[in-house]
């Protein structure tokens, strides 16, 4: 039971395997945040529990210019200004960022929550409309042909539990309820808010975040995920200020600027040790992240939708749900942070047949034909693919409608059969006759305006009246706000798909919403559009997965404009950048990784020169590289020499001779790209310690250089490990009469403690951006 509510002492504690978190009752109502961090332990006594009361660690002094509530009488102790709570509200005397902001009909904002009642259920809530974790004890069922939509069946009771803590403003007539899920085999607690209108006046929403942490004390860090188009998600670590630092977006999408997702961390912290916080937000529009040291020296996070342009009209009897919020802590540093939160979105957020099984590998068409195709061209890429052994041809942009740019046709989602030559079902055929699957992109939330459906929907698209509409890739954007704009688009998509044997979708959006007016909203509640659009986007994807369950669908906004937890529960993998350069995206992946999981990120091997930045690297080099994630192809096969095609060959049957390692193993930073100059490099381990893959990248080359070392990790420290380089590095340096005599004799033993402690020599390589990969093998 890893929830304890004691009623009687108002007391309220929620354990994980390592860490602690408890609330509790204030003297005038209030609830108020006592601790989050290492578990402490609540102790079982008979039918009760005893529970560790730390309400001695919140103190209460008479502090100038602090505001006193009226019903605490005369006494200038107790102050919400300087006071650890919850869930703060704007109008208590809390001059600090809050986490509610209540407008009346009057126009005036207040309001003071109250404690009313808690209630510990079994299982895990769950969000109308969003995205959230569910709870979930057994794997899905990976036979072909067998899988569902949706959450598994496996929601038991024994696997997760809720607290609710309802709170409320007696004299709007608001009720507030917050609520915590927790599940037995994570680390991570989850956090939503519930606010329901009871009174008889409607009041306004103007701020609502998903969760709030008071700290009493702290020096942390603040580590958060910077970036722009083509370089998303760079670590920034500074020290968090005596200032509000806010991380945000306001492009309608979580954006390639900011993630939600940032990182509080204790100055010490590094990979291996010291306490950090993660904050996680299950959202895909518009957010906000705040941190700040007070004035006492208290720190304050805040996570949730961003107050910019929201403003939320909830009616008597209405309801209103912030999207989720999951918290971690970690006292064993960045990497069991990290550990924690791949293993919930694999297992918790992911959802659908294709959760757990291996992705195929595929080939692209867009590096390979851009525009200029037909069923011919795509025949012959596939059949060379086929031939080396790629498994799903993707038909990129501009199968549809009048497309031979990208300045027309979006939004008429009819197969431009002139173009190919043959229905889009023909083509499926033959590339299917080639022992290949068959993928389709599609942008369903933009629209050209020299298009069909704008001509007949100008009203359909974002624009202000009376102003002449921002254009972004000379497209605009689609009002998935309206129920009748989202039905259109997916009768169209639906249509397409049913004709022919599609078995991918990559659902792109490649511009941010601007012109934000909806001819569906009263001019009074346009404050609601840009969050009422994010569930138009969710409600789209919810129903194509459940009319195709079979189908695997891709999440991508110009690469890694929307590359977050909310559309993992949609789309179990995101294309991580539009930036396919080997050596930038180890950057990018580096980044990503403190936060999602290996499985969830689409990388692929692209032409050279590059088509983002002009750098030549070795196809080896790409190769490994574009294992970090779902593995495929960016470029026409046919076109690349005879010897890069045999590495091809022996890369694809790495790939899935590892691909149980690279997609369900442990993840592993075993060096910063942002730091280390001399070589990135990252591991997957096996739970169990059995195996692991040793991957490594020379970024750095000098004339007679040290000899570098890098240390393992995952690895058991009694066990006796054989190393062996995979097929296609080892053919590759049989090429360059290159190696490491290390591995000359790959029937020597080594320890697993040696491995970890003193590490391997990286192998003198001639250049730099050469790769090196070693499968790891305990022997006994």
């Amino acid at each position: 039971m890893p929830i304890f509510a004691d009623e009687n002492n108002k007391l309220f504690t929620i354990e994980t395997k390592s860490s602690t978190y408890q609330m509790a009752v204030g003297e005038y109502g209030h609830l108020l945040h006592v601790y989050y961090g290492k578990r402490i332990g609540c102790e079982h006594i008979g039918s009760g529990f005893l529970n560790a009361d730390l309400r001695y660690l919140v103190t209460y002094y008479d502090r100038g210019f602090a505001g006193n509530p009226n019903d605490t009488g005369m006494d200038r102790t107790y102050s919400l200004d300087a006071l650890p709570q919850e869930y703060p509200c704007f109008g208590t005397g809390d001059y600090r960022s809050t986490a509610l902001q209540i407008r009346n009909a009057e126009g005036v904002s207040c309001c003071d929550l109250r404690y009313q009642s808690v209630r510990v259920r079994e299982g895990k809530y769950s969000i109308p409309g969003m995205p959230a974790v569910y709870a979930d004890s057994e794997k899905v069922d990976q036979k072909e042909g067998t899988g569902s939509w949706g959450r598994d069946s496996a929601d038991t009771a024994a696997s997760a539990q809720t607290l609710e803590i309802v709170l409320e403003d007696s004299v709007l007539g608001l009720e507030v309820t917050l609520l915590y899920g927790v599940l037995s085999d994570s680390d991570v607690i989850t956090r939503a808010v519930k606010i329901r209108n009871c009174g008889a006046q409607t009041v306004y929403i103007e701020k609502a975040a998903s969760c709030c942490v008071d700290f009493l004390y702290g020096d942390f860090d603040l580590i958060h995920f910077h970036g722009r188009h083509g370089m998303e998600r760079q670590l920034e670590r500074s020290p968090l200020l005596r200032a509000e630092q806010v991380l945000q977006s306001r492009r309608g999408a979580s954006s390639h600027q900011q993630n939600p997702f940032f990182i509080l961390a204790s100055r010490e912290t590094g990979e291996t040790k010291g306490e950090c916080y993660g904050f996680q937000l299950l959202y895909s529009g518009n957010f906000k992240g705040e941190a700040l040291t007070d004035q006492y020296g208290q720190t304050r996070a805040l996570l949730g939708i961003s107050d910019e342009l929201f403003s939320w009209e909830l009616r008597p009897q209405e309801t209103f749900d912030t999207p989720e919020a999951a918290l971690c802590y970690s006292v064993e540093g960045l990497e069991r942070l990290s550990d924690e939160y791949h293993r919930l979105l694999r297992r918790h957020v992911c959802r659908g047949v294709w959760r757990d099984r291996r992705r195929p590998v595929l080939i692209n068409s867009w590096e390979a034909a851009y525009f200029d195709f037909d069923a011919d061209k795509l025949e012959r890429i596939a059949a060379q693919a086929a031939e080396l052994g790629v498994e799903m041809l993707v038909l990129d942009d501009g199968w549809f409608g009048k497309r031979d740019s990208d300045n027309t046709g979006l939004g008429d989602w009819y197969v431009n059969e002139e173009k190919l030559g043959c229905p889009l079902g023909e083509v499926a055929r033959r590339v299917n006759q080639l022992g290949m699957r068959f993928g389709l992109w599609i942008e369903p939330e933009m629209v050209s305006e020299d298009s069909d459906l704008y001509r007949t929907h100008p009203d359909w698209a974002f624009t202000i009246p009376g102003r002449s509409p921002i254009r972004g890739r000379n497209q605009l954007v689609l009002d998935f706000s309206r129920k009748e704009v989202v039905d259109h688009v997916l009768d169209q998509i639906t249509e397409v798909v049913s004709h022919a044997n599609i078995a991918y979708i990559k659902m792109d959006m490649n511009r941010h919403l601007t012109d934000i007016y909806s001819l569906g909203a009263r001019a009074q509640n346009q404050g609601t559009t840009l969050h009422r659009y994010v569930l138009g986007v969710y409600d789209f994807l919810e129903r194509l997965g459940e009319r195709f369950p079979e189908i695997l669908i891709e999440g991508c906004a110009g690469g890694g404009g929307r590359f977050d937890a909310g559309m993992l529960y949609y789309t179990p993998q995101i294309w991580c950048s539009d930036n396919t350069d080997a050596i930038e995206r180890l950057r990018i992946q580096y980044g990503t990784s403190f936060g999602y999981p290996i499985s969830a990120v689409g990388s692929h091997v692209s032409a050279v020169p590059n088509h983002q930045t002009g750098r030549s690297t070795d196809i080896e080099t790409r190769g490994v590289v574009a294992m970090a994630g779902t593995f495929g192809y960016e470029l026409d096969l046919n076109l690349i020499t005879d010897q890069e095609k045999e590495t091809v060959r022996r890369q694809i049957q790495d790939y899935i001779q590892y691909s149980d390692l690279i997609q369900e193993g442990r993840y592993w930073r075993l060096s910063s790209p942002m730091e280390n100059e001399e070589y990135t490099a990252w591991e997957f381990s096996s739970e169990d310690g059995s195996d692991a893959l040793l991957n490594l990248i020379r970024t750095g080359a000098h004339c007679n250089s040290p000899v570098q070392y890098v240390r393992l990790r995952g690895l058991a420290p009694d066990g006796w490990y054989r190393l062996e380089e995979t097929e296609s590095t080892r053919h590759a340096h049989r090429q360059k009469n290159a190696g490491n005599a290390i591995l000359a004799n790959e029937k020597k033993l080594y320890p697993g403690s040696a491995l970890m402690s003193a590490g391997l020599p990286v192998p003198w390589m001639n250049g730099a951006y050469q790769a090196w990969q070693v499968h790891i093998v305990r022997e006994k």
